[in-house]
């Protein structure tokens, strides 16, 4: 016994009575009691056992065997231990006690206990993911295979586990995992048997810093690439839309040679401005207009950065060596052009489209005589 009280291990008798009648030091410092305070006291009440109460009287009736159990020490902490006992007999063979040799395992329990909660992550992935997830030793043999993304390929989980990836697959498939075992950790967008693949090589390095394993994750993209194609389709089918609704509601029009008339319905905010000014202004070169017609009278409002805007157009329809007109301007829109002081003076502005009209055809009717030409007449 003397040895034994030397020993790196934690060592703990307690009698029939189940009272401490040996405590080394090492279980002084595991358990965190000393021996002078634990000899003599219940092992119960030192050793308290929440998962087993009854387990060190059940111990006296037992030759030997080992139990992990988890204790709290004095300063509250808790630490697990692996108890491998004894049970001692008189020289009548009646029980007088038992003799437990422990280690602290609460490393090993806490490991344990990783493993299966990352065992149940990885469960969870594959059963519930569209993914293949595989794995290979340093020599590229598969150790592990499995995933919801095995489904429909042909392949059942585990199938080529002991067998060779590169027995398994041609050699330009193999080129990510050659890498990955040479120790890069790649991340590859390619394609096999005419489907997008994602690959994730991941390589698992061993204490001597070789690689001794290759993670693998792959990703069938063919359900996403044609997601993706449709929702592309979607939206240059919303674009063609959104571009025929804007040349329906700004449509131009040449009511007269020479005459070109932009009826403006609804709302004009400053990106449909824009849109006009392009369209409007190509039309001009287009046509060789000589006037413009700008008709708000579908127009409630407009911001102030769109009454600047109409503006401009005006200036820039005169720079093409057109005139710009604007008619129907409504009262809000007329209060917003005078709340920001734009300068409508070299502007000609009407009342409506059909006074625009007359003055356009009046205005090219008199040039035409002053020429000593003949009047004009729509085509």
């Amino acid at each position: 016994m003397h040895t034994l009280a030397r020993s790196p291990l934690a060592v703990v008798e307690y009698g029939p009575d189940l009272a401490i009648t040996e405590w080394n030091e090492s279980a002084a410092r595991l358990l965190g009691v000393p021996r002078q305070e634990a000899v003599g006291r219940p092992i119960a009440e030192l050793l308290p056992t929440p998962e087993d109460e009854g387990v060190w009287r059940r111990l006296l009736d037992e030759d030997s065997g080992e139990r992990r159990l988890r204790h709290t020490r004095s300063d509250g902490s808790h630490v697990a231990c692996a108890w491998a006992h004894h049970r001692v007999l008189d020289a009548r063979g009646a029980p007088a006690g038992v003799l437990c040799i422990g280690r602290d395992v609460t490393s090993e329990v806490a490991a344990s206990r990783r493993m299966v909660e990352q065992q149940a992550i990885l469960r969870a992935l594959v059963d519930n993911l569209k993914i293949i997830v595989w794995a290979s030793d340093g020599r590229g043999v598969f150790t592990y295979l499995d995933g919801k993304g095995l489904s429909g390929t042909g392949v059942k989980p585990g199938q080529f586990v002991g067998r060779s990836v590169f027995d398994v697959y041609k050699e330009h498939e193999t080129a990510g995992l050659r890498r990955a075992l040479r120790g890069e950790q790649l991340h590859i967008v390619s394609e096999a048997n005419g489907k997008p693949l994602e690959n994730w090589f991941v390589p698992i390095e061993d204490e001597r810093g070789e690689v001794a394993a290759v993670v693998g994750i792959t990703l069938d993209l063919t359900e996403s690439r044609r997601a993706e194609l449709e929702l592309r389709d979607r939206l240059a089918l919303i674009e063609r839309q959104q571009q025929v609704i804007r040349q329906l509601s700004t449509p131009i029009l040449q009511v007269w040679n020479g005459v070109l008339a932009l009826p403006m319905i609804g709302v004009v905010d400053s990106a449909r401005t824009a849109d006009v000014m392009d369209s409007l202004l190509q039309a001009v070169v287009r046509t060789q207009a000589r006037f413009a017609l700008l008709d708000l009278t579908g127009v409630e409002a407009v911001d102030t950065k769109t009454a600047s805007y109409l503006v401009d157009l005006v200036r820039a329809i005169r720079l093409l060596g057109a005139e710009g007109i604007i008619t129907g301007i409504r009262p809000s829109v007329a209060q917003t052009v005078v709340s920001l002081g734009l300068d409508l003076a070299e502007i000609t502005t009407l009342s409506d489209l059909q006074a625009g009209l007359k003055h356009c055809i009046g205005r090219m009717v008199g040039e035409e005589r002053a020429r000593g030409g003949r009047p004009l007449r729509a085509r």
